[in-house]
């Protein structure tokens, strides 16, 4: 399977601080690849960086055969990438349908708003509710419908079940697991295990800015000694 994502010798940060120190990851097409580490170890510095947040200080960012390192967060998107920030942040004044009104920007996407509430039903009944009206199970859920109707080949997920209960946790599993057969591939951070081994095919861990390990997800979660050495668990 072609990579859809190629990222080299990546290296970037805040205020000259370095963040990522040379990181190498490559997605397949189609394939989830859990971001795990440790608080602080640069996952999220990582996704912004990819997704045009932040400015690198070198190396490369691909997706498909276009390189993006540098480019701005909306030329990224154009280029099939959309993410799914951490908090949700949502607009408080819009209501649903609004938010995804205007997401919906394309003549003939993939995605259309009535696919998105077909995925999530609960949106649909929630339409006319604003954003500070949502629950925050059902922001993230807009959060992730906001992001599909960008039409993305990409992902990048940044801790989905952040601050949400183990029942609305399970709720948004299943819908990421809806999107497995959408050949969308996608970059996920996450805390929870259970869910990103769920969701990943494979595992990636990051340390200090780099990407120490790599495998399948059966395969690690067969190392137990393993994954305690590099996440502190197991």
């Amino acid at each position: 399977m072609a990579d859809l994502l190629t990222v080299r010798d990546l290296r970037a940060g805040y205020a000259g601080t370095t963040v990522l120190d040379g990181v190498d990851l490559t997605v397949p097409a189609g394939a989830v690849v859990a971001l795990l580490g440790r608080n602080g170890a640069g996952k999220s510095t990582f996704v912004h960086t990819v997704m045009g947040l932040l400015k690198p200080y070198s190396g490369s960012v691909r997706v498909g055969d276009r390189e993006l390192a540098g480019a701005a967060a909306h030329t990224v998107a154009r280029a099939g990438v959309a993410i799914v920030p951490q908090g949700r942040r949502v607009f408080a004044p819009l209501t649903v349908a609004e938010t995804l009104a205007l997401a919906s920007g394309r003549r003939s996407p993939s995605w259309t708003v009535e696919r998105v509430y077909e995925l999530m039903p609960g949106l649909a009944e929630r339409r006319a509710h604003r954003g500070d009206q949502l629950s925050g199970g059902e922001q993230q859920m807009l959060a992730i419908g906001r992001a599909l109707l960008r039409d993305p080949r990409l992902l990048l997920l940044d801790e989905p079940s952040d601050g949400l209960a183990p029942a609305v946790v399970e709720q948004v599993a299943v819908v990421l697991e809806g999107l497995r057969g959408a050949g969308i591939a996608a970059v996920l951070v996450e805390q929870d295990l259970h869910l990103a081994f769920r969701l990943a095919d494979e595992v990636a861990v990051m340390r200090k800015g780099r990407i120490v390990h790599r495998s399948p997800t059966a395969e690690f979660r067969a190392d137990r000694a393993r994954a305690h050495a590099l996440l502190g668990v197991g």
